[in-house]
């Protein structure tokens, strides 16, 4: 069984995916619409996991690919790489370890399977539609997210998305585990609808 911290961090991961490529409108509409002209995504992302505890956040950092419809490449490369590939139907996971990346085949996998279910709305745009949260655009072109069901109440508390003044960007995707825990994400360097080979989705080299 996946952990809730690792639950908690597959879900931040994914929805700064589904996230990344969705540019600014102010109905879910158009929100819908925009995220349609988007055919594949590079980005750069810094990870901060704030906790209470810590004088300091755990900094971490990658770079995600995305490629219309379904494929996805969640890349850490700093402290520990890491790699989530989504592609023809199929989730792995792989971990650095003594001797490289290493498949991770333990019972978190099906876990990550049921979230990339869950999240398909948001890959879409389609943030109003998922059954497990109460979404709300606000004012400063942010999207809220607030989970309907307490077990996930227990791990997340609420997500903030913090769209870009250009469409097809996000900016930022604060996930709010508690009052004094939360888990911020910051993207940068961006490129859109750039051609992607299969391999960037295949191959872990």
């Amino acid at each position: 069984m996946m952990s809730r911290t690792m639950q908690a961090g597959m879900v931040v991961a994914l929805l700064a995916a589904a996230g990344l490529w969705i540019g600014w409108a102010d109905t879910w509409e158009g929100l819908r619409a925009q995220s349609r002209e988007i055919r594949t995504v590079r980005a750069g992302f810094i990870q901060e996991k704030h906790l209470e505890i810590l004088q300091k956040p755990l900094i971490s950092k990658g770079v995600f690919y995305f490629r219309a419809p379904d494929d996805l490449r969640w890349e850490y490369t700093e402290p520990i790489r890491s790699i989530l590939l989504v592609h023809d139907g199929k989730t792995e996971r792989y971990i650095e370890g003594d001797d490289g990346l290493v498949r991770d085949a333990g019972g978190g996998l099906p876990a990550m399977q049921m979230m990339l279910g869950e999240i398909s709305g948001w890959l879409k745009g389609r943030f109003e539609e998922n059954p497990d949260f109460n979404a709300s655009l606000e004012p400063g072109r942010k999207i809220v997210l607030t989970p309907k069901a307490a077990a996930l109440a227990d791990i997340i508390q609420r997500i903030v998305l913090q769209l870009s003044d250009a469409p097809g960007l996000l900016d930022s995707v604060t996930v709010h585990e508690s009052d004094a825990s939360y888990t911020l994400f910051r993207f940068q360097n961006a490129v859109l609808n750039a051609d992607l080979d299969d391999a960037v989705f295949s191959r872990v080299e």
